[in-house]
Order: C-alpha cells, then sequence, then structure tokens
C-alpha cells in the first residue's frame, strides 16, 4: 500500500494481523522488510503496520535537509489516515531515532517505546560517533555504496554460520541510492532528543546488543535516566532483529504485555546453525519483494 506524507511524497506501508497496534521502524539503509521475523511472531495478536521510511524501499525519497521530526511527522500522518491514535512503536538504530522523535512529538499517544540499538543524539559530540560517520561518508564518497555495504554487513554478521544474514544486507544497503543513504545520515547526525526526554510519558524498554556500534554503557544511562526497562542480548552485534531473533522477539512481547524484561539468561545472539538461504516464503519480506 501506499499512502501521501504531509511532505507530499508516497509513503509504502504493509500491514499484518488485527488488534492493538504495533508499528515497527527500520534502520539506515534499509526497509520495511527486516522486520520478516517480529511481523511472523505478533500478526497473530496485534495490528502490525511496517513502513518504508522516505527514500527507502518502495517510498519516494524526500528534498535534500530533511529532518527525523519530518520523517516522525510523516508516520504520523500515515497513522491518522489509517485512523490508529495510540500505537506502540519499536525503532531500530535510525528507526529507534524516528520513534522517539514520534513518543515526543504526541507523548500521550505513545503507550509503548521499544528501542532497539539506539540513542537520544547521534550528533558529533564523541570520538566515536564522530568516525562512524566519517568513515561511512568517505567510503560512499571514493567508492560508491558497494563497499560500504560489504563493510557494514561484515561487521554486523561476522560469523562464518551468518553468511546468509551477511549476504543479504550487502545486497540490501547496495541497492540504497547514495543520495537517500547520505540523505539519511545528515538528518541523524543534525538531530538531538536529550533535552527533551523529560516530555515522555511512555513505558519503555531499551533493547542494546552486547556488541553494538556504540558503547553499552550509553544505552545503559538512557535507561536509567527515562526509568526504562534495559535488555542486554549477549553476543548481539548492530543487526540484533536478525542475529537475535528469539531474544529480541520476547523483549518486544514483555513490552507490549507490561512485563520485565526477559531473564539474561534468554537473551542471548541465535544458536550457530548451518549455513543456508533465508527463509521467507510467505513472510512480509516476500511480500515486500513483490513492490507497491
Amino acid at each position: 500500500m501506499t499512502e501521501t506524507a504531509p511532505i507530499d511524497r508516497p509513503l509504502h506501508y504493509l500491514e499484518r494481523g488485527s488488534g492493538s497496534p504495533l508499528l515497527l521502524i527500520h534502520g539506515l539503509g534499509s526497509s520495511g522488510a527486516d522486520w520478516a521475523f517480529q511481523v511472523r511472531a505478533f500478526e497473530a495478536r496485534f495490528r502490525v503496520i511496517v513502513p518504508d521510511l522516505p527514500g527507502c524501499g518502495h517510498s519516494s525519497a524526500l528534498p535534500d535537509g530533511f529532518t527525523i521530526a519530518q520523517l516522525a511527522a510523516a508516520l504520523w500522518a500515515l497513522l491518522d489516515r489509517l485512523e490508529i491514535a495510540t500505537p506502540n512503536i519499536v525503532g531500530f538504530s535510525l528507526g529507534g531515532a524516528v520513534a522517539l522523535e514520534m513518543a515526543l512529538q504526541r507523548p500521550d499517544c505513545v503507550p509503548r517505546l521499544g528501542l532497539v540499538n539506539s540513542l537520544p543524539s547521534y550528533q558529533l559530540d564523541t570520538l566515536n560517533k564522530w568516525l562512524e560517520a566519517r568513515i561511512s561518508l568517505l567510503l560512499i564518497h571514493l567508492f560508491g555504496m558497494g563497499p560500504l555495504s560489504r563493510l557494514c554487513a561484515a561487521r554486523m554478521f561476522p560469523q562464518p554460520w551468518q553468511r546468509s544474514l551477511r549476504t543479504r544486507a550487502a545486497a540490501v544497503v547496495g541497492a540504497v541510492p547514495a543520495a537517500s543513504y547520505l540523505g539519511m545520515g545528515a538528518a541523524l547526525v543534525r538531530w538531538s532528543a536529550t533535552a527533551r526526554l523529560e516530555a515522555l510519558r511512555s513505558r519503555i524498554l531499551i533493547i542494546a546488543a552486547e556488541h553494538d556500534l556504540t558503547p553499552l554503557a550509553q544505552k545503559s544511562a538512557l535507561a536509567l535516566q527515562l526509568g526504562a526497562g534495559f535488555a542486554v542480548v549477549r553476543g548481539s552485534r548492530h543487526g540484533t532483529p536478525f542475529d537475535a531473533v528469539e531474544a529480541t522477539n520476547a523483549c518486544i512481547a514483555a513490552l507490549l504485555y507490561d512485563q520485565p524484561p526477559p531473564s539474561a539468561e534468554l537473551l542471548t545472539c541465535d544458536e550457530p546453525q548451518p549455513a543456508h538461504a533465508l527463509c521467507f516464503a510467505g513472510s512480509l519480506a516476500e511480500e515486500h519483494a513483490l513492490g507497491p
């Protein structure tokens, strides 16, 4: 399906299931198809809405200079058209920034908020953030999206048994137009919510990979500041919804059912498996691949 966002660009989304609404927001360089393993787990009990952010997947790109606030407003406009007033929202990486911004734009309308490997600011105020942003920028300008996509995939999924995850990630990120990727990255480093966090009213769960690209201590401090639940997924890297499917789904379920985070022994990266192609038959990812 395609809806028109308030910034006059078509916004593609897929919808599965019925019940309490759950909005899932993907990360940088990807699309709503990334949530296939989560949609499969929740579509029986929830009305799951999975958009492609503007400039991603099947959604049209935005004009230069767009902001995270505009992305959040575009998703609120979509939900308004769908007559969804109080969605539960889960965002991954950049999608977590958009999710957090949505909760700040309408604090009383987001009962539950999940942030996966995400921070309240991506301004370049630490060496770690500066290096992550500048190295990516340099690679794209010198070599295009191909080398960057392979580097991202190798960092997220380095294990031999994760070959299918690595191959898919490289293909997905590599297919993103460089201008769209750079525009999203620029919007992210201009954005910060740190001075506005006290306005949040949601029940919040922060899900953090043990080996994420940004320090675990930053997410722990954020959870403490917000009085949020905090779940660390041992062994996981940045692609937690893919390399720790069971742990991710258990955490989201705990959030949605107002339960405490799962116990630490359950929060681990998925067990190594024989290398094989990812199976998306009948999933939201297969539907997404068919286009709008």
